[in-house]
């Protein structure tokens, strides 16, 4: 059986059903079960320690879900008494798991960490890695900062960001699975695996390295709806090159079905069970830099023709669009680019910039419309004065007269 056609109109529609934005957001109260839905939707969620507007997994989970407690949700991820039903380690970056989805990462585990400073580190101390281990078996969930076999360790100042040698332990650990973490007030807190991870997760046998990605692989085809060996192998920054057979070998057993893209230089794979919307879609929602729809750039152009980068480490001058940039999704499409700070003293949000993209003129609907989800996300964070308008941009006059109105 050859490839099938898809027009980029209804990939784009697959990949907003794929990623939650295919059905309107709830009523009523949010709870653990709504989360529990979120994740596993999306297979992942990446964390960010950027907290200008607030923590980048929060803005994942009310872009889909709309208003909910902040604190309700920061309960169900790291409570120990709240179920344990997630964990944090490496996937696409820092990034939420289900628990049971732990064996899949064994592979990474055993490759060792891919920074060089933290393997030299990991192997110019055995003996610290030892101690390290014995207080974290004995003292967990703990900080880097309480450890006491890393007091006086020297801190390496010109790389790094300045990490401990203790620190930099701890992350050899964490990535090799030998530890794992809970948060608090978004700092890590580390423990032996068994203080977190449930008795039968951490029993069952190790897959192969290949039985593993091909899991992955499947876990990002179906969050994706359709996308590319590069879109697929990217969700877990699994190399390219190794996931291109292991995509073949699916599609020859049914899992996956080869597909052609509108416009799509690069063959595609689409999860038979993509949700494929006939209607045009209604979704309206504020983007995380990291959000899962957006972070593999190269198709969000393809997708949208909407060209991102997040330009936090740009120096002032030269940043076009601001520091903390927000996509606006409208409908099925983006439309416009926000950049907000949240000023948690004054109590309100404001809006340092706003542009619309080539062809959505529509400023006052679009601008009625942003506002909107503005003050939804004003009354969210619970900054009581609501939006101020403060910047430039090409839609801030329509958005001032909208946020007003």
């Amino acid at each position: 059986m050859g490839p099938v056609d898809l027009s980029l109109r209804d990939a784009r529609r697959i990949a907003l059903a794929a990623q939650g934005f295919g059905v309107p957001r709830p009523d009523g109260r949010i709870d653990r079960r709504h989360f529990r839905k979120v994740l596993a939707q999306l297979g992942t969620v990446q964390l960010d320690s950027v907290n200008v507007l607030t923590r980048s997994h929060e803005l994942v989970f009310f872009a889909r879900l709309g208003p909910y407690d902040r604190a309700a949700l920061t309960t169900w991820l790291w409570a120990a008494n709240a179920g344990r039903e997630v964990f944090e380690y490496w996937g696409h970056e820092a990034s939420l798991h289900p628990v049971e989805r732990h064996p899949l990462f064994r592979w990474r585990m055993a490759e060792g960490h891919g920074w060089s400073g933290v393997r030299e580190a990991a192997e110019r101390n055995p003996e610290l890695i030892s101690a390290t281990l014995d207080e974290v078996a004995r003292r967990g969930p703990v900080t880097v900062g309480a450890m006491e076999v890393h007091e006086g360790k020297n801190r390496q100042r010109s790389s790094w960001w300045g990490w401990s040698e203790g620190k930099r332990i701890m992350e050899w650990l964490f990535w090799t699975g030998q530890v794992t973490a809970t948060r608090n007030g978004f700092e890590r807190m580390y423990m032996a695996p068994e203080q977190w991870l449930p008795t039968e997760v951490l029993a069952q046998p190790e897959p192969t390295h290949e039985e593993a990605k091909r899991a992955l692989l499947l876990v990002a085809a179906r969050a994706h709806g359709v996308g590319t060996a590069k879109d697929l192998a990217d969700y877990f920054r699994i190399g390219v090159p190794g996931s291109r057979p292991l995509l073949d070998q699916l599609v020859a057993e049914g899992q996956l079905v080869a597909t052609r893209v509108e416009g799509w230089k690069q063959p595609a794979y689409l999860h038979p069970d993509a949700r494929q919307p006939r209607r045009r879609m209604r979704a309206r929602a504020l983007l995380s830099p990291f959000d899962s729809l957006i972070w593999e750039r190269q198709r969000t152009e393809r997708l949208w023709d909407f060209r991102y980068r997040i330009e936090i480490y740009t120096p002032a001058p030269k940043r076009v669009h601001g520091y903390y940039v927000l996509p606006f999704l409208l409908g099925e499409a983006l439309v416009a680019r926000v950049d907000l700070k949240a000023d948690r003293a004054g109590g309100t949000l404001l809006v340092q910039s706003v542009w619309t993209e080539d062809g959505h003129d529509d400023h006052d609907h679009i601008a009625h419309e942003l506002a909107a989800e503005l003050n939804e996300t004003a009354t969210w964070l619970g900054l009581t004065n609501g939006v101020r308008n403060v910047g430039r941009g090409d839609l801030a006059p329509a958005l001032a007269s909208a946020t007003q109105a």
